[in-house]
C-alpha cells in the first residue's frame, strides 16, 4: 500500500446529487482527492461508481451539488473542456477504436491538447507516444495492429496509455482489471502504481477487486446504493470487518 499523501485537494465533490429520468443514481456524495493520491472507489454492481466517474469527466450533469478541481469550478463543464482542464477518464470496457492502430488511437488521444502550432504539436505527440511506448513495451509490438485485435489486457493498457496523452493531472480509470486473468490484472496494478512514480498523477481508481485496489491505494470510499457509506485509509478499510464481508471475499489475488 502507499503512504498517504499530505498534499492540497485536486478534486473535490460537495453534496452531488445525480439523476437518470427518475432514478436517484448518486446520493449527496461528498469525497476529495488530494494531489499525489490514488483512491479507491469500491461498490457493488449498480452502486452509483461509473455515474460518479462520468459526472467528474462531464458525460453527466449533476442534478445538484458541486464539483471542483484544484480551485475551478467544473460543475457545468462539458467533457472537452474537462479533459482540457486536465482530467483523462478510462470508460469501463476499454473502448478503444478497434479498427484503428494502436499509434492512431494514442495520436486520438492528443487531440484535445491546446497551446501547440503544428510542428511543435506534432513533434510533442509524438514524443508522448515514445514514452507510452518505455511505459507499455507491449504497445510498440502491436503499434502498426488494428486495436481491436488486442487482447484484453493490450487493450486496457492501450486506453490508458491513449488517457495519458491528453497530458492529464488526474486519471479517473473505471474497472480496469474487468474481464482480465489475474496475472494480467496484476500488471495492470502495477502500471497504475508507475503511473504516479512515474508522472506523478493523481489516480481515482473505481474497482470491484476491492483486495487488489486498496492494496496501492492511500485511502478509499465505499459507495452503495448511491451513498458513501464507509471511508478512510486503504489498511483501513481492509481491516474493516464490514468491507470484508462485503468486498473481500470474492476477490482472487489473496
Amino acid at each position: 500500500m502507499a503512504t498517504t499523501t499530505e498534499g492540497q485537494a485536486v478534486l473535490t465533490l460537495k453534496n452531488v446529487d445525480v439523476f437518470y429520468g427518475k432514478i436517484h443514481a448518486v446520493k449527496r456524495v461528498s469525497m476529495h482527492v488530494r494531489a499525489g493520491e490514488i483512491v479507491a472507489l469500491l461498490g457493488g454492481n449498480g452502486a452509483g461508481k461509473t455515474t460518479l466517474l462520468c459526472t467528474i469527466s462531464g458525460l453527466n450533469r449533476p442534478a445538484s451539488g458541486a464539483l471542483a478541481f484544484g480551485e475551478r469550478d467544473i460543475t457545468r463543464l462539458g467533457a472537452e473542456k474537462i479533459v482540457q482542464a486536465g482530467i483523462s477518464h478510462v470508460p469501463e470496457g476499454r473502448l478503444v477504436f478497434g479498427p484503428m492502430s494502436v499509434e492512431d488511437n494514442l495520436a486520438l488521444g492528443a487531440f484535445i491538447r491546446r497551446g501547440f502550432n503544428d510542428r511543435a504539436k506534432a513533434e510533442a505527440v509524438r514524443a508522448d507516444i515514445e514514452t507510452m511506448y518505455v511505459m507499455f513495451p507491449v504497445l510498440r509490438e502491436r503499434r502498426k495492429q488494428m486495436a481491436g485485435t488486442l487482447s484484453g489486457g493490450e487493450q486496457q493498457m492501450l486506453a490508458i496509455a491513449r488517457a495519458l496523452m491528453a497530458r492529464p493531472k488526474l486519471l479517473l480509470l473505471d474497472e480496469p482489471s474487468m474481464g482480465l486473468a489475474p496475472t494480467i490484472t496484476k500488471e495492470i496494478f502495477r502500471h497504475i502504481v508507475a503511473l504516479r512514480e512515474t508522472f506523478g498523477l493523481t489516480v481515482l481508481l473505481v474497482e470491484q477487486n476491492a483486495r487488489s485496489a486498496l492494496k496501492i491505494a492511500d485511502r478509499g470510499y465505499v459507495l452503495e446504493t448511491g451513498r458513501i457509506i464507509l471511508d478512510g485509509r486503504a489498511d483501513e478499510l481492509l481491516a474493516n470487518k464490514e468491507v470484508q464481508r462485503a468486498y473481500l471475499g470474492r476477490d482472487h489475488d489473496r
